[in-house]
Parts: structure tokens; sequence; C-alpha cells
């Protein structure tokens, strides 16, 4: 696999840029730091801009660290412990469209909060951070030790970080440590119909 990334059309190399390492250095990160990546991610675009995402984070070196890292799975652990902070991702699922006063499904929940988390993986690339987020972690587990209501969706666990260096890894992870490559897009477009295999 190339450690390069060329996109098939001209877009801003902040795009091919990004990627999802796992050896990490343990860097501590300041809050003004990483609230700028909230604040990016505040600004994503969202069905009647009703904002369903939320953020529940701890900072590595923080009496909230070990419950946070204990959700993720053994495997997960393994390379998230070196991480700078951790953040677990929800989605409020239901919300009150303008000029009304009961609660509707929010139907796009995990499609905005999708938006959210890209917008606060580009704001971190731009910062020199990296992150990676996953779903290996335990959402009952979750839901319960954070106290997240029924009325909220989970979707991901966000590893942030500097990034380290993969001598960090196990072996085979040391082997995966690089970009990934992505379809061609001519599998991921079509116009007119559904054309895909």
């Amino acid at each position: 696999m190339s450690l390069t990334r060329t996109p098939e059309h001209s877009i801003h190399p902040l795009f091919t840029d990004r990627w999802s390492p796992r050896a990490f250095t343990g860097e501590p990160i300041d809050d003004v730091t990483l609230l700028s990546f909230f604040e990016a991610a505040r600004w994503a675009p969202s069905a009647y801009n009703a904002q369903p995402w939320r953020f529940v984070y701890a900072k590595n070196g923080t009496e909230n660290w070990p419950r946070f890292i204990g959700l993720l799975s053994e495997f997960n652990r393994t390379w998230a412990q070196n991480a700078s902070a951790l953040v677990v991702l929800l989605s409020k699922t239901h919300f009150v469209p303008p000029g009304k006063t009961d609660a509707i499904p929010a139907t796009t929940h995990a499609f905005d909060t999708g938006a959210a988390w890209a917008n606060l993986a580009l704001q971190a690339s731009l910062a020199g951070w990296h992150t990676h987020a996953v779903g290996g972690y335990d959402k009952e587990k979750a839901r319960e030790i954070l106290g997240v209501p029924a009325d909220y969706a989970l979707q991901a666990a966000i590893v942030i970080g500097k990034r380290g260096d993969k001598s960090l890894l196990s072996p085979n992870l040391q082997e995966r440590e690089q970009p990934s490559q992505r379809r061609p897009l001519n599998e991921l477009v079509a116009e007119g119909g559904f054309a895909f295999a």
C-alpha cells in the first residue's frame, strides 16, 4: 500500500493528509486546543438546525481517564492508552421542530452527527493533531457510567493525540500504521440510478 494518497480529482490536501493512526505520544492536550476541535464540530450543518451531536470527554492523566479508557475493547485499549483525550460521541434522537412544542424523531441524527465528527477530525488535522474514531467500545457500559439518557444514541469513541512512532505498537499494528487508500470514485458515485455491486 502506498504511503501517499492521490485523489482522482482536484481537492484540498487537507482531505488526503488526514488519516487515523494508532501510535500516539501521550502528549497532554490543553483545553484551548481541544475546545477548538469541538468548536469546529459545533458549526456542522444539521436538519432543522437541530444540532443533535454531543461530546463527552476525558483527558489522559485526569481522574476520569480510567473510566473512559475502560470503555474500549481490549484491542483498542492497547493503543489508545497513549492518546491525549478520549471522546464519546452521542446524538440526540428526538427534537422539537421550529414552531412546535412536541418532540419528534430526529431521523437524520446520526447523519448530522457524522458531519460534526468530520469537522472535528479536520480541525484537529489542521492543528497538527490526529483523531481515530472507533466503534469497538462498550456502549451499554458507557451509557451507564456516563449517565447518558435513553433519548441519546451512542455513536463512536474518538481517540485524539499527537502521532507517535509506530514502534510503540505491536508488530501486526506496525504494518497497518499508514494512511489507508479509498475505493475508486466510480465505485461510489453513479448518475441517474443505483449502479453498484
